[in-house]
């Protein structure tokens, strides 16, 4: 029986796309690059805002990545005023999330979204201390799909890998599931298709949310 619930933010939880490309443009276009299509950056982000800037300025021509230090500074600052640009959660999420906590299981998220990002966009959507545990990147903790903070966060609730559900929507993401070992779940909700995520074989792929609520009765 799952005791737990381990969910990505970012085309898992809530939709963000548009509040990631705004600011990914934004800093472009201080140097003359961009801008890059909203649905491109689906296939961009993912494993943490560094990898996205470097890919970001790839994309636009700058393959020796000059402006990159600089960029990453300028990412941030314009995502701490931004971050919550028309974010808002996939519908079915929240009557998903009320059921898992109302059967008493714990839920955390896990996100390559910088930490204070990750624990602004969680609150102004879901409230505060709605989730067990929020953990954004940070010093210290490597970045999806290193399984630490899978571990790390199983840890602290004392719940066995054997007692979890991993749930997210990229490559990334089932990645990170299955190398803690635990049960894995991709949505098709998100940012990728399911062909990519059938490519890791997670142990489910749902596609509304109201799917998982019935796999943790399993």
């Amino acid at each position: 029986m799952y005791k737990c619930c381990i969910f990505d933010l970012d085309g898992t939880l809530v939709d963000s796309i548009k509040a990631i490309s705004y600011t990914t443009n934004l800093t472009l276009k201080k140097y003359n690059l961009g801008p890059i299509d909203e649905d491109r950056y689906k296939h961009l982000v993912g494993d943490g805002y560094k990898v996205l800037i470097e890919r970001a300025l790839k994309e636009c021509g700058d393959t020796k990545l000059v402006n990159y230090e600089d960029a990453l500074i300028t990412y941030m600052k314009y995502f701490e005023v931004h971050c919550l640009h028309e974010v808002k959660a996939y519908d079915g999420i929240k009557d998903m999330l009320n059921y898992i906590k109302e059967n008493n299981l714990k839920i955390a998220v896990l996100s390559n979204k910088p930490h204070e990002r990750t624990i602004e966009n969680v609150e102004k959507i879901f409230g505060e201390e709605y989730f067990d545990i929020v953990a954004g990147e940070q010093e210290g903790i490597r970045r999806k799909p290193d399984k630490e903070g899978v571990i790390k966060i199983l840890d602290n609730l004392g719940i066995n890998r054997s007692e979890c559900l991993y749930i997210g929507d990229t490559d990334t993401d089932m990645k990170t599931g299955i190398r803690a070992g635990v049960d894995t779940i991709g949505v098709t909700w998100g940012f990728r298709d399911r062909e990519e995520l059938e490519e890791f074989n997670p142990k489910y792929i749902v596609n509304h949310p109201s799917e998982i609520a019935s796999i943790i009765k399993l």
